[in-house]
């Protein structure tokens, strides 16, 4: 029988598993998300912005390079498409459509659609573009139509489809009546199907105009907060690849709980991971003959019969007072279910109250979801502002699974901030911190140094206002996993040698030295003695004498008889190291009949004892 340990992880392990899960959660993916660049490729996408900027044909390139190799990294097994409308060329299944160029199909990202895509970028892109593809005649509903194929020709179970179309004219037919509503139909039906629709318009003289078609063509914005992001054109590479990350990751929950704000009244909510560590990921074994993925399984077998074990041939036990507890496996999990899943509201606390040291995991994000229960999204807006109005959080009872053990948790509230693009910095939600229970707490006892004086202090204070600095935590990358994918991708394009990646953690010891100017020196002649170099070597002790050349000797420590005959009426003889005692020996003349402590301990007792 299994050990119950075996069964019940530990602290560590369920948080280090319950971390791993933050991405999907509870989430049962029942199939591939799939995604279909809409790319216009007619004259005006290829006219270069001012001061040197690229042509937004070659902004949208970038995008979907970067969503390749995204995409070939993190899921890899998502099927991605690239279909381009406005071309003299006709490129697609069955050549139904005319001016429509499907250059990639619906398939997995790889290596070698990176390489296509690639070669469309820049000068020697437009022109390739121009050779293959050229510019026709527009129809956005054949387009669409083709896209819909597309859909359709896929066997594989899709769990999210979505369309994204760049373009820079938001007319794309000079009024042409009959295709605009071909177009409008085409986007219903897609619509329809579930497919959703996102437009990715960038800029053009005279500004882009969405409601003059595109706003019956693209699905409604998801929230208020999504609207002012449909409207605004992009301008900059940087503002369209913040446009389509945010449009193309997964926004799936980790779990949805009820939120339960006294009896009778629960409010539906998501948990969503805002910031999960990045890992290398898990080596793939590989069968050295076919290079096919090995699959490995497990299977249990009796130690005296050799017979192979169900899972309901295996129980649980527990050794308590030398007994082993044989437990069923539902009466395992009954012991571990507190109660079921969900956030139970137990008061509220001022903010003050909550302190740093009681973050003890990475926090989790908390949204409503109005289509689990109606009026779930009014209820937690108004106690989102009301907890921020005055500046108090929730504190709440959470159990986020099933047979998991309850955790007391901090609503913080957030409210939605964007920046001047109108594209949201931080969306309005509250921020769940686990809080440490009594047992968590640690009673320290850190070493005691020296205190430093009133000047000490005033001149670090003005070290640390010179070096300040705006943190923010997204402005940095591990460069360890960066230098890792690069060397992936090297190898995958086929590549010289991997790009250079900038180490962003590494101090930048100039602008330091420029920031600081004298105040170190200043400091240090505070601090340490003169002359102290932090950076040499400490001088090697003198083993022999100046004079002679001789080693030193150590003084012999002699004991007064009156301490000694202390030491052998107190029974403490054995505190004195071995040379005292041999010392103490020679001294007064006790002969032993050995070197070892207790002997001539003896000895010294047997001499001196009254």
């Amino acid at each position: 029988m299994a050990e119950w340990n075996a069964y019940y992880r530990n602290e560590n392990e369920e948080e280090e598993q319950e971390e791993g899960e933050e991405s999907g959660g509870d989430y049962k993916s029942t199939g591939r998300d799939s995604l279909v660049f809409l790319v216009d490729a007619s004259k005006e996408m290829f006219v270069k912005g001012e001061d040197g900027q690229p042509s937004n044909f070659d902004m949208t390139m970038q995008v979907v390079r970067s969503v390749y190799s995204s995409k070939i990294i993190s899921s890899y097994r998502d099927l991605v498409a690239l279909v381009f409308y406005g071309t003299e060329q006709s490129k697609n299944p069955r050549n139904s459509f005319k001016h429509v160029y499907v250059y990639h199909n619906l398939d997995e990202p790889g290596a070698k659609r990176v390489q296509d895509v690639d070669a469309l970028r820049g000068e020697k892109g437009a022109t390739l573009s121009a050779e293959t593809m050229g510019c026709g005649e527009t129809s956005l509903g054949d387009a669409l139509w083709c896209c819909a194929n597309l859909y359709s020709d896929i066997k594989l179970r899709l769990s999210h489809k979505r369309l994204m179309i760049f373009t820079c004219r938001d007319d794309p037919h000079g009024g042409d009546g009959t295709k605009d509503r071909q177009a409008r139909t085409k986007a219903s039906d897609l619509k329809e199907t579930g497919v959703v629709i996102d437009l990715m318009h960038l800029m053009k003289p005279g500004g882009f105009d969405v409601s003059l078609f595109f706003c019956d063509i693209v699905n409604p914005p998801e929230d208020e907060g999504e609207l002012g992001l449909q409207l605004e054109p992009c301008d900059k590479l940087d503002d369209l690849q913040k446009r389509v990350r945010a449009r193309e990751q997964k926004k799936r929950a980790m779990a949805r709980l009820n939120l339960c704000l006294g009896e009778g009244m629960n409010i539906a909510v998501g948990m969503y991971a805002s910031a999960v560590t990045a890992r290398k990921p898990a080596p793939i074994r590989l069968y050295r003959e076919t290079n096919e993925p090995v699959r490995s399984k497990t299977r249990t077998f009796h130690t005296q019969t050799g017979s192979l074990l169900l899972p309901s041939d295996i129980k649980k036990a527990q050794t308590y007072g030398k007994k082993q507890i044989v437990l069923e496996r539902d009466e395992v999990d009954a012991i571990k279910k507190f109660e079921d899943p969900g956030f139970f509201l137990i008061g509220f606390k001022p903010m003050e109250k909550l302190k740093l040291h009681h973050h003890i995991r990475p926090a989790v994000f908390l949204y409503p979801e109005e289509d689990e229960v109606k009026g779930s999204a009014c209820l937690f807006s108004a106690l989102l502002t009301k907890c921020s109005e005055k500046n108090v959080f929730a504190l709440c009872r959470c159990t986020s699974r099933r047979n998991y053990p309850p955790r007391f948790v901090a609503l913080v509230p957030q409210r939605e901030h964007v920046d001047e693009g109108k594209v949201q910095i931080t969306p309005p939600g509250f921020n769940v911190i686990y809080l440490p229970y009594a047992d968590d707490f640690r009673n320290l006892d850190p070493p005691q140094f020296p205190t430093a004086s009133q000047m000490q202090v005033d001149k670090m204070k003005e070290i640390v206002t010179k070096l300040r600095f705006k943190y923010r935590s997204d402005a940095f990358e591990n460069p360890v996993i960066q230098q890792h994918y690069r060397n992936l991708e090297a190898l995958a394009l086929d590549m010289m040698a991997p790009e250079d990646i900038e180490d962003l953690i590494m101090p930048k010891v100039d602008q330091i030295n420029n920031r600081l100017g004298p105040l170190t020196d200043e400091f240090k002649d505070l601090v340490y003695p003169p002359g102290y170099n932090p950076e040499s070597k400490p001088a090697a002790k003198r083993k022999t004498d100046d004079a002679g050349g001789k080693a030193e000797k150590k003084a012999k420590v002699e004991l007064p008889e009156d301490e000694l005959r202390a030491h052998v009426q107190n029974g403490t003889l054995g505190k004195l190291t071995v040379p005292v005692l041999k010392d103490a020996c020679k001294q007064f003349g006790v002969r032993t009949t050995g070197t070892k402590k207790q002997e001539l301990i003896d000895a010294l007792i047997a001499q001196l004892a009254p």
